[in-house]
């Protein structure tokens, strides 16, 4: 038996006698980070100063940071020890090559350039294959990745499952492509418009959902028939492996680098952000065919540095090669999803609605459910998001109608779902701190009827929700805060 087998043989074993079903952490804490704890009238304070927006709340006022895992996953011993290993040159670089086996021993793909993170790879990706009135067929669409290819003239088209928009559902793999829509959208484009098909491991917009190895199969079969060339987004593909391994039975005994190489040997390219895959501040793409390498190599040097170091620290390319390779071990892909699963059951047994069933990257709550009577045009998201700073210091991150562009003619773009994220990155949160979270969006859920909605003061055209900053309509968190300062004196 390997070590990667004995492993996941372990972890599914362990059981608590009392027959509490929690996340067990396979790993110990050598490091901590201190962390403050304001009082609602501080927070309130804190939240308007950041315009309600909680992308722009200073960490050192964050309780919990749950606003992404991107770059904020725990690194390893291991990872932090390669790091004193870095090759400084500014080209040829020692460190460059390691990073490179690494990447082609974990795909199998003999090409690879590095870039510095996941939407440098999309910049040039778009760049080097977007033209005007291209088209991507996605599973679902990521905003960086949606503006990239619309920045060059392209336009995104959507063939996730028909139930994947639905936050209530039984299906294990709602990342997974309708094939005949799919077919029916490359028909009425027509193939030779076609610019590449993208699948997304873990959908992140719609509650980080996974697709299936079998649906995988059936896509990249479609493409070679209408010669479509595919692209994979495997930033969340840590998650994704978990979710095959645990829930797609034919997958269940395969060892998890079969699974990865079997994955990459369906795409043409493969590019992913080392924020998240390889929990390291970069990123890469992983090609299969020369020509296609060469079509992407001279936009490194232009917008990213040199072939070998693509924009990042030596420093992180050593740690993220190790993070790439701690990718095969199930303990590791484990922590995320176990620990998502604890917070969504939490949140379920106060009635809170959160999409099911649960996925990766982090627990997706409903806010279209939880606060629906804040219309759209007021963004339930991020008024929910903001809500949740304010009772509880905690920082998710607004995935609906703000996440989304205005319509040419000005008007909103509404999106099918209205969800706040609340991301648990890898080995970096305590069952306390889950706990503590639940109790306070349980508080919240109770007093849902308080929570109003917002409107823009200052509206960028473009990634309105990383930059944007909004104003609440009418005194409602005034009032949140005061029915919070009753319930809890302390304001804690």
């Amino acid at each position: 038996m390997s070590d990667h087998t004995q492993n996941n043989h372990a972890q599914k074993n362990i059981v608590f006698f009392s027959g509490e079903n929690i996340p067990l952490e396979m790993h110990k804490a050598r490091m901590v980070q201190r962390l403050t704890l304001h009082p609602v009238e501080r927070r309130l304070e804190i939240i308007n100063q950041a315009g309600n927006n909680t992308f722009l709340l200073p960490n050192r006022d964050v309780f919990l940071d749950m606003l992404t895992d991107s770059g904020v996953n725990a690194m390893s011993e291991a990872q932090y020890a390669a790091m004193l290993m870095a090759d400084d040159s500014y080209a040829g670089s020692e460190t460059f090559y390691r990073l490179e086996k690494t990447v082609q021993d974990f795909f199998g793909l003999k090409y690879f350039l590095p870039a510095h993170q996941g939407r440098a790879c999309e910049n040039i990706l778009a760049t080097a294959l977007i033209r005007p009135g291209k088209t991507v067929v996605t599973n679902y669409h990521f905003t960086t990745t949606k503006s990239h290819i619309t920045r060059q003239g392209g336009q995104v088209l959507e063939a996730v499952a028909e139930d994947a928009l639905n936050p209530v559902s039984q299906n294990p793999f709602k990342g997974n492509f309708d094939l005949a829509l799919l077919d029916r959208q490359v028909a009425q484009v027509g193939p030779e418009n076609v610019a590449f098909v993208r699948i997304e491991a873990g959908t992140n917009l719609i509650g980080g959902q996974p697709i299936s190895l079998g649906n995988m199969r059936e896509v990249s079969a479609y493409c070679k028939s209408k010669k479509l060339l595919l692209v994979f987004d495997a930033s969340l593909l840590a998650d994704n492996l978990y979710f095959i391994k645990t829930r797609e039975t034919a997958c269940a005994e395969k060892p998890l680098p079969t699974i990865v190489r079997e994955i990459a040997s369906l795409m043409d390219i493969i590019y992913f952000s080392g924020r998240k895959l390889g929990c390291a501040r970069g990123g890469g793409i992983a090609i299969a065919k020369k020509a296609h390498y060469l079509q992407m190599r001279d936009l490194v040097p232009l917008f990213e540095g040199f072939l070998t170091y693509g924009g990042m620290s030596v420093r992180e390319m050593e740690a993220m090669a190790v993070g790439i390779r701690e990718t095969l071990d199930f303990h590791v892909i484990s922590q995320t999803p176990i620990f998502v699963e604890a917070l969504g059951k939490e949140l379920q047994a106060k009635g809170v609605p959160v999409v099911t069933p649960l996925g990766g990257l982090g627990c997706h709550v409903d806010a279209g459910r939880f606060i629906p009577q804040v219309p759209q045009i007021q963004y339930p998201a991020g008024s929910l998001a903001a809500a949740i700073y304010l009772i509880s210091g905690v920082r998710g991150m607004e995935r609906g109608t703000m996440s989304e562009q205005r319509e040419e003619d000005g008007s909103e773009r509404l999106s099918p779902v209205e969800l706040v994220r609340l991301a648990v990155p890898k080995r970096v949160f305590t069952l306390s701190q889950i706990k503590y979270v639940a109790d306070r969006l349980g508080w919240l859920y109770k007093n849902r009827d308080l929570v109003g909605g917002l409107e823009f003061v200052d509206e960028p055209k473009t990634l309105r929700f990383f930059l944007g900053r909004l104003k609440p309509v009418g005194d409602w968190q005034e009032r949140l805060a005061k029915a919070f300062k009753k319930d809890m004196p302390s304001g804690l």
